[in-house]
């Protein structure tokens, strides 16, 4: 199941509105069919593999992140219709699809027509449905953080320089996860002073750069929309993944209004003292109020820079990771 995830983040976001889903067919140990979900939402990642996999689907072993969907659509048939049809042995299924047209009715179809269903509530399978599902149960996109800065927590000297702070490594590892994003978002200080591009700078990939958004009531420029404050983003079509860049204003609001999912911090081992701060007030009211709210996911080296990535702490949650 943790390599059908894998295989899902292939389709994000191209996906879009589609959750990007993944899909491998296994018989005798072999995998025999790869799929996810290709852009634009079609066909879905069980049509792939099931296609790819031919008569070698039956009596086999399915694993896919999302519950077959059960719904008939102009575009292409039910997936759990695939599934009888190929007549595997059994469908392990990673997470319970929340849309209603399939909810529970996609395993229900399965089983009726004699084929083993097991639903394995997969951490993986749900961190790489976490746009998906954050959509599903609250109504708003997935919400990671960025934050580059200093040792000592700045992300721009005293008198505002601040490029660049992270090394070459660091900053590629920032565009492939704009490539991942829906939309990117800064705030409207943050577009007056650098005038950002937002937009993906890796070979092969500058196709990918996501929707941009300003925090902002005033500001006008071509090609960028603004959102008044934090919460409009649940108004926001389409986008399962918002990727907030900064700088401490928007980070401070989207923290204050408890609207962040994962943040992504890269630290340079540099000291600047005295610099801009990453993060301004979020109305914190106590020192133990801080503790308990998020949990390492991810760490890892990018040159000289550390990379750390944190997850959001509750019930629920869905466990957003790669």
């Amino acid at each position: 199941m943790a390599a059908a995830a894998r295989l899902a983040a292939r389709g994000r976001p191209l996906s879009r509105p589609n959750p990007a889903v993944g899909c491998l067919v296994v018989r005798d140990g072999i995998v025999v069919g790869r799929g996810w979900t290709r852009a634009g939402g079609r066909p879905h990642a069980e049509a792939v593999a099931l296609a790819e996999a031919g008569e070698a689907a039956r009596g086999a072993s399915v694993y896919v992140t999302l519950e077959p969907c059960a719904h008939r659509a102009g575009r292409g048939p039910a997936c759990s219709d695939l599934l009888v049809e190929a007549r595997p042995a059994r469908v392990v299924v990673g997470q319970r699809d929340p849309d209603e047209r399939t909810r529970g009715r996609g395993i229900e179809r399965l089983g009726a027509a004699g084929i083993a269903v097991a639903l394995h509530d997969c951490p993986a399978s749900r961190a790489s449905l976490a746009g998906y599902l954050v959509q599903a149960e609250r109504g708003r996109p997935h919400v990671t953080l960025k934050l580059a800065t200093s040792l000592d927590g700045a992300i721009a000297t005293a008198g505002g320089e601040s490029r660049w702070i992270t090394g070459p490594a660091a900053r590629a590892h920032v565009h492939s996860r704009r490539a991942m994003a829906d939309a990117i978002l800064v705030g409207g200080g943050t577009w007056r002073a650098d005038a950002p591009r937002l937009d993906v700078r890796l070979p092969g990939l500058e196709a990918r750069s996501p929707r941009r958004l300003v925090l902002s009531r005033s500001i006008a420029a071509p090609g960028v929309e603004t959102l008044p404050a934090p919460a409009a983003i649940a108004g926001l079509e389409a986008v399962q993944y918002l990727y907030v860049e900064g700088g401490a204003g928007a980070a401070a609001a989207f923290l204050a209004a408890d609207l962040v999912d994962r943040i992504e911090l890269y630290r340079a081992p540099i000291v600047i003292g005295g610099g801009a701060g990453a993060i301004g007030d979020i109305g914190l009211s106590s020192l133990a109020a801080a503790h308990g709210r998020w949990r390492l996911a991810e760490r890892r080296q990018l040159g000289s820079d550390t990379f750390e990535a944190y997850r959001r702490q509750g019930q629920g949650q869905p466990q957003d990771g790669d």
